[in-house]
């Protein structure tokens, strides 16, 4: 739904993961235009065109080859911003989802347990911390997004060797972390709680099989098969079941208020926030997500159409009761 001065506009990168939002908007009569981030330009000098913006770019953007979709959207809100405009999960929020480092830094700060992690641009600077890894380790990248690139190393020299027979794996930001292993029960997965203007939405269990691209979209992670988005270059996808995905309503309270003052931290308006409990007791926070792909067979065991509710909040936004 187009028009020449929307309510709303909804920057995005993936037209497949916004279809549910978009025909929810529109059953609610509610004006609003998508802004396509892989493809676009932006004036300093042109006016706000809306009174409301949405920002649903991904960190994933580059294994879809839209490299260059974050930094435009990243600019893009910034701009925005200066002029004034009211941007939902805007630059500020889109820069710590960029950044798994930083998400570490405030859970830390926060007084949350989360994993050890280590940033470095070259593993040779890894050598100054060999003493305190403890192998194995999660090699991730900063930007990541939908698990890209994520795998168990067993020794500097195995990451060291990663990164020298492939210049390619440093795509997109050219920072990586090593974060301690956590292990927990794989039978009983990660819990991820969706947030919504900082209230909890629902919580669902994620079984993963040892996956790591953990996306709730049915896009991505239909149930009980393969995704249109499935990483190739995955290790842990390969032969392993598909990732299930349960409705949780049984979270412990305590659990949604740590994730609660994540959100506030993290001053995110829609998102989700992952943690597991691992073998030996410890609740572990880990990953902060702007870009929520709403998972409506989950939310519909809870009695609610997920979009329904980020239409609701929306609307709450556009005539200030947000």
């Amino acid at each position: 739904m187009t028009t020449s001065t929307p309510d709303l506009i909804v920057l995005h990168e993936h037209p497949e993961w916004q279809k549910p939002l978009f025909a929810a908007l529109a059953r609610r009569g509610v004006s609003f235009e998508p802004f396509d981030v892989t493809r676009a330009a932006f004036s300093n000098v042109e006016p706000l065109r809306a009174p409301l913006y949405f920002n649903q770019a991904s960190p994933s953007a580059y294994i879809r080859g839209n490299t260059r979709a974050v930094p435009l959207a990243l600019a893009y809100m910034r701009s925005l911003e200066l002029l004034g405009a009211r941007v939902l999960n805007g630059a500020d929020v889109f820069a710590l989802e960029l950044s798994k480092s930083a998400q570490a830094t405030l859970l830390r700060t926060q007084g949350i347990d989360c994993p050890r992690s280590i940033t470095f641009n070259d593993p040779c600077a890894l050598r100054a911390y060999e003493s305190e890894i403890r192998w194995p380790a999660l090699l991730k990248p900063d930007q990541g997004g939908s698990g890209a690139r994520i795998q168990v190393v067993d020794s500097l020299a195995q990451v060291e060797t990663l990164f020298s027979r492939d210049p390619g794996i440093w795509l997109p930001d050219n920072l990586f972390l090593l974060q301690e292993y956590l292990p927990h029960d794989p039978d009983r997965g990660i819990i991820r709680l969706e947030f919504l203007g900082g209230e909890l939405l629902y919580a669902m269990r994620v079984v993963t099989h040892g996956r790591f691209n953990l996306c709730p979209s049915p896009v991505c992670n239909p149930d009980g098969g393969a995704g249109s988005c499935e990483l190739p270059d995955d290790p842990a996808a390969i032969d392993a079941p598909p990732v299930e995905f349960y409705p949780f309503p049984e979270v412990p309270q305590d659990a949604v208020d740590t994730a609660k003052r994540i959100a506030r931290a993290a001053k995110l308006d829609v998102g989700g926030i992952e943690y597991l409990e691992t073998v030996d007791g410890r609740r572990v926070f880990y990953d902060i997500n702007a870009n929520s792909n709403l998972r409506p067979s989950v939310a519909a065991a809870f009695g609610f159409d997920p979009f329904e509710r980020v239409v609701d909040f929306l609307a709450g936004q556009l005539v200030g009761r947000g």
